[in-house]
């Protein structure tokens, strides 16, 4: 038969440690470090009709960096219909798996929320004179 107070000292630690922050893998400054580079490496991608980076176009939604250095990129692109919809994404798993110490890359399209001009940054809205 089970102790009661055992039960709800494990139940107390199960709850304790399920709210605790996790810890990662990786070292705050190395994933600051890979942060800034990733940001680095989609600004290197830009999309062939339009004079600004994917990233000052506000096409990269989320970035997710995993503890074994796996890098997940959700993106959209300015219309469904892009006529490089079948290879930006191609490109920008290029672009991030040069940033070192990444093991590897993989970029998901979505179209959910669409994107619309809000979206870029203020370097992209004035490199297109949007102000």
């Amino acid at each position: 038969m089970s102790d009661p107070t055992t039960e709800k000292t494990d139940s107390a630690a199960f709850a304790e440690a399920w709210d605790a922050p996790q810890k990662s893998a990786l070292a705050q400054a190395e994933i600051d470090r890979m942060t800034d580079d990733i940001i680095e490496a989609l600004k290197s991608v830009f999309d062939p009709e339009i004079p600004v980076d994917i990233y000052e176009l506000g096409l990269i939604y989320k970035v997710d960096l995993s503890d074994d250095r796996d890098v997940v990129i959700e993106m959209t692109l300015t219309a469904p219909g892009c006529p490089v919809a079948g290879e930006m994404p191609l490109w920008v798993e290029q672009a991030v798996m040069k940033v070192d110490g990444v093991r590897s890359a993989r970029a998901e399209l979505t179209f959910d929320p669409p994107w619309d001009p809000s979206k870029m940054s203020d370097e992209a809205k004035l490199a297109l004179n949007m102000f």
